[in-house]
This record gives C-alpha cells, structure tokens and sequence, in this order.
C-alpha cells in the first residue's frame, strides 16, 4: 500500500522513547483495533491473497493489531505492540528496478491453467506478515531475523519495508526482489522518514555480513549484486537506493515531496529548503534517509508529519489562491487511510506499560490521535467494534466522518479541527500520566483496561462535539444555501 512511515530513535525524541509510526493507506479499508490473544493465533496460516500455507508451531504471545473489518482479502492487522514490548508496522510499498526483479523475481501466485493442474501459492506480503512475525519476538532485532527467515524460504510477491522497535532499539528492514533483503540499525540521535521508496542510502556489507552489529543482510546479498551486476554507484560508495530503488518521474510527483516536507520540518536551520540555493527540493532523488532534528520530537511532531498537506508552502491543495503548483504532490494526509499508528516505547516506564500505541483512523490531516496502553486483554468496544456500515458509535467511523464534512469546508472547519486534535491529545497525555502512576504504585492489567476505557470514553465526547461542528459548518456552505432579508 502506498503509505508514509516516520521511526525516531531514543536520543532524537522528547522523552527517550523509540517511536515507528506509519499511515496505512489503502483503498478506504475499514479498520479496527483489536488484541490477539494467544488461543486465538491460527496454528496454520493460509493467505489469502497468495494462498501460501505456513506452520507456526511456537508459542505465540498477546499482541495488538490493526485488521481490516472485511476480511475477504485477509487479515491486513498493520500494526501492533506485543506482550513483550515489541512494536513492528507493516508495510510501507517500496520500489524497485527492472533490473533487481529481473534477477530475483517477485513471488507471484498463479493461476492454474489446466483442468486438473493445482494454483501455484505465491510468497507472503502486506496482508500476512505481522501476523507471522509479532507474536514471535522479544526484541526488534529478533523481528529482522524471523521476517529475514521467511522471505527467504517462501518469498514474496511485492516490495516493502517493515519496522521494529524496542525500548532500546529500531530496525529497519527492506525486501530486494523476491528473496532476499537488508536491514539496518536506525541510530539513536536521527528520524527516519520514507515515503513509498527505497529508503536506505548508505549500507555498511561488512558488518552485515560480520559482526551484524548495526546492519544485517541476507548472506548471499554481495554475490547477488556482482553476479547480476546490480552495482550503479560511482568511486567506490555503497548506496543501496541507486542499486536496488528508482528514482522515476512517477517518484518525483507522489514519493520524494513527503521526503521533503518532512525533513523540511525536522531540520528548518541545518539544511536549506526552500530558495534557489536549497540543498534539497521536492524532486531531489538526495534526499537524505534519516536526519538528526534540529530539536527532539515527541509524538506531536509525528502526527503534525504524518498530518502534512504541504501547509505553509505554495503546494497546499487548501489554498485560497491558485499558486501555479497548489496541488501538485501527493500530500502525506489524504482521503483513504484506513489507520495511522505511532507505536511508542517507553524505556523509563515500568515493563508492563512500556508500549503505549497510538491510534488514528481515517484522513490524519483532520483527525485525533488516541493514546492506549496496549498490554490489555481487551480494547473498548468504541475501538474494536467497528462494522461495515457507517455509525457515530465508534472511533473509526466518526473520524472518517469528521474528515469528510471538513474537507468540504476547510477554511472555517480547521479552526474547530485543530482545536478538536489538540483537545484529544491534552487529555489522552493526561490519563496516560494519571494511570502511569497508578500502574506503577500497584501494577494490574486491569488498571491498563480502565485507562482505555476512559481514553475511549473521552474521545467519543470529543469526537461528537468537532462532529457537530463540522456538520454544521459544511451545512452552511452547501450550495443549495439562500439567504432572503425579511424585513
């Protein structure tokens, strides 16, 4: 899926936090969020898209997940915290080249094509990997090398990047063809930003294939680029973006602008945006992987990205005037994302409340993000019980709806938007506060549900006071609207 993924390390964000944050953006899914208990994990898994057939005889443990409501295509869970503290999101839809996939082909299923032949299963993809690697690993390193197992045994049929984080550590990890990968270390003081394009820029092979104390691979990936002639780069650097990535037209209109807005936002002084002498452009195919912010970022920062329709640039699709190029890149926050996450752990936190998972359903640029503690047996029904049909009684329908009625309406809705998400996040940080001390003083999981409940009771009422707002202030500039002096 074409989606937007921001990881910050424990020395670049506020609190000492590791955060990986990702847009799911689908094709409007309807999404929800869940826990997975243990006897509820699938022993057998069979995909739905590939119908690949994988045993999964360990014990797997609790974790949160973010499904889609229909699942007549798969699970698609996208996201989740497991009982251990590890966070993974997945996945952000890279590119590749005709050259990479020419020599380590895409696992695609098939079609039979005679009476009595069998469908040929494909590999895995988006719809199956969290739940084949999140309830099996205890740190985010342990994620790299389980995913890193799979895609080399059954393959998969497109290209993605997946990360993993801990309360010490984030991994990154991008497939390469059908087969074979790379992974590599986010460091602690930098903020990854990725925009549907491979990502890594810089690659150090010898301690993948060594040490593997920052950088892991697969251990064949050096001989695959020689014998295939892989290697684009000149004077003796090693980028893996110009070896295994694109840098196309296609690119330079949906990819590198949210690159740029991002990094535009995190490092405003250190780097030069926006004149004639800017380091860096929209279109620039250079744009750096990860930066070291010009200050911390908390996860206010995340959202405010994750957010973005290129606001306080002559790209704004919200522009009252016609700036010539209003409109013209693919905003980060737009009509058809299903769930945007921030999954945060907490390194100061005791154990069981290390992870708090930050949930947002539909368009980011007009909606709240929820805070939750995921060690739970259970969400609030306002999260998890979500339908196919359309009603005020839970978050994912009443963000979509809110959004909807204010982009309509944008200029006189945004005060009651902004004012709406502020609200939201004021109080989640508040009871996430209130409940952290009364967790730590007598621990429980079932103080942790509690907290949810009232996290979920609070933006219901929060989420119906901007719903009536934004009606009717899109009621007030339909275009049926008439207005008579009867006096």
């Amino acid at each position: 899926m074409p989606c937007t993924t921001v990881l910050v390390g424990r020395k670049a964000s506020n609190d000492g936090s590791t955060m990986i944050a990702r847009t799911d953006d689908g094709h409007f899914d309807t999404k929800k969020l869940i826990v997975v208990e243990p006897k509820d994990q699938k022993r057998k898994y069979k995909s739905v898209i590939s119908h690949v057939e994988i045993e999964l005889n360990e014990e797997p443990m609790r974790y949160t997940a973010c499904p889609s409501v229909d699942t007549k295509n798969g699970v698609w869970a996208a996201t989740g915290i497991n009982a251990a503290g590890v966070g993974m999101t997945a996945t952000e839809t890279i590119t590749s080249n005709p050259r990479v996939l020419s020599a380590d082909p895409l696992v695609v299923p098939k079609k039979a094509k005679k009476r009595g032949e069998k469908d040929t299963p494909g590999g895995i993809g988006e719809e199956d990997i969290v739940v084949l690697v999140l309830p099996y690993i205890r740190t985010a390193r342990e994620g790299v090398l389980r995913l890193g197992a799979l895609l080399e045994k059954y393959g998969t049929y497109e290209s993605n990047g997946i990360a993993f984080n801990d309360e010490n550590e984030i991994w990154w990890m991008e497939t390469i063809g059908g087969h074979h990968w790379m992974a590599k270390r986010v460091p602690d003081d930098a903020v990854v930003v990725m925009p549907n394009q491979f990502g890594m820029d810089s690659f150090d092979m010898e301690d993948a294939l060594g040490k593997q104390k920052t950088h892991i691979c697969s251990a064949d990936l050096r001989e695959f680029i020689a014998d295939n002639r892989l290697d684009c780069n000149q004077g003796g650097r090693f980028d893996p973006r110009d070896i295994f990535g694109s840098h196309s037209d296609q690119d330079h209109i949906y990819n590198t602008p949210r690159a740029w807005f991002m990094g535009r936002f995190l490092t405003p002084y250190s780097h030069r945006w926006d004149d004639e002498n800017a380091e860096f452009g929209p279109e620039s195919d250079n744009i750096p992987w990860c930066f070291v912010p010009d200050r911390r970022i908390a996860v206010e920062d995340v959202k405010y990205m994750l957010s973005s329709n290129y606001q306080g640039t002559p790209y704004n699709p919200y522009l009252n005037q016609d700036t010539g190029v209003r409109g013209k890149y693919r905003s980060i926050g737009i009509n058809r994302t299903g769930v945007t996450s921030v999954c945060q752990i907490r390194k100061d936190a005791p154990e069981p409340i290390r992870g708090i998972e930050w949930i947002c359903f539909g368009s980011t640029t007009f909606d709240a993000l929820l805070p939750v503690y995921p060690n739970v047996h259970k969400m609030p029904p306002y999260l998890s019980d979500v339908t196919l049909d359309v009603s005020t009684e839970n978050f994912y329908w009443a963000s979509c709806l809110i959004g909807a009625l204010a982009d309509h309406s944008y200029n006189t809705c945004i005060q009651h938007i902004q004012r709406y998400q502020a609200r939201v996040m004021t109080e989640g940080r508040r009871i996430i506060r209130e409940y952290d001390a009364k967790i730590a003083a007598s621990g429980g999981i079932s103080l942790c549900e509690k907290a949810n409940a009232e996290l979920a009771k609070m933006a219901k009422e929060e989420s119906t006071k901007a719903l009536n707002n934004v009606l009717l202030e899109s009621q007030k500039t339909m275009k049926n609207g008439y207005n008579r002096a009867d006096n």
